[in-house]
């Protein structure tokens, strides 16, 4: 189910509570099928075994169809606090005709608050731009998770607002808020003016510098935002943040274009690379295995 919808159909169904279960339990069913079945067996209910530890509570069933040693979980095990983080700025309405940025960043999001649920993780959800929009307590009880996913399906609605991203002040102030060591997950473009570049990083090397693990993912348009993948005909190009125009064809600038764009975000990639910061391409065109394959990866470096 979960690769036959496209962000048009995700927004017309609007439901994101339901999505994100079919698109986790279909991502899980295709797990269990691949070659990676011994990693991701069962870890709603599991967690590896660690050395030392008793064994009264290995799944010995588990052990025979993976051989590998896992632990049954309980409900009161908490092993994780994740703060999922969306940027809700004007640059991530494009592409306008499904709002596809932020579609796929609040669907992202929901898979991965379904998932933390299924695992009895807690979690959270913060919406910004300029100033922080919506911040929820970080809890693992289903009512709450309930209450988020409510939270994402009103922004799914939202209409779209003329509002730039003031990322580095907000994740100043998360990093500020947040007391136990936890994970922090971005859904952003990162389209912050170059000249607060250094501010932005300075805000991330903050959550860093406080012990918490961060995971950004950078959403984008591949097709038309890095490839400049227009059709040759005359085109009037809006910047969503300041309103400002220009007219021009795809073809005076593509090489040029191109050559900036790439530059920034290899930037994007060292600077984050410096700072431990798990840096992930998210090209709205690819759908949301992206999403929870990278999540699951860091979930595991983290145990």
């Amino acid at each position: 189910m979960k690769q036959q919808l496209n962000l048009a159909q995700i927004r017309e169904y609007g439901n994101v509570e339901f999505l994100a279960r079919q698109m986790v339990e279909g991502f899980i069913t295709g797990l269990h099928k691949s070659p990676f079945h011994g990693f991701s067996v069962e870890f709603a209910e599991h967690r590896l075994y660690n050395t030392g530890e008793t064994t009264r509570h290995i799944d010995w069933k588990v052990f025979g169809k993976t051989e590998k040693l896992f632990v049954k979980r309980y409900e009161e095990e908490t092993n994780l606090r994740c703060h999922l983080l969306i940027d809700t700025s004007s640059s991530m309405y494009y592409p306008e005709k499904n709002f596809g940025k932020l579609t796929f960043s609040v669907m992202a999001a929901g898979c991965l608050a379904y998932l933390l649920q299924r695992q009895k993780d807690a979690v959270s959800l913060t919406t910004f731009a300029d100033a922080i929009d919506v911040q929820t307590p970080v809890k693992s009880t289903p009512s709450h998770v309930h209450k988020l996913f409510g939270h994402l399906s009103d922004l799914m609605q939202q209409p779209k607002t003329t509002r730039k991203t003031s990322a580095a002040e907000v994740i100043h102030q998360i990093a500020e808020k947040i007391n136990k060591r936890s994970l922090v997950v971005i859904f952003s473009d990162m389209f912050e003016n170059a000249d607060k570049a250094d501010a932005l990083f300075s805000a991330l090397q903050h959550l860093r510098h406080n012990l918490h693990e961060v995971l950004l993912f950078h959403v984008t348009d591949k097709k038309t935002e890095e490839d400049f993948a227009f059709d040759e005909r005359p085109y009037e190009f809006i910047d969503l943040e300041t309103g400002e125009r220009v007219k021009l064809q795809p073809g005076q600038i593509r090489d040029s274009y191109q050559e900036a764009v790439r530059a920034y975000f290899q930037e994007l990639k060292l600077r984050c690379g410096q700072y431990k910061i798990d840096f992930i391409e998210a090209d709205i065109a690819r759908g949301f295995d992206q999403i929870l394959s990278s999540y699951l990866v860091k979930r595991t470096k983290m145990k």
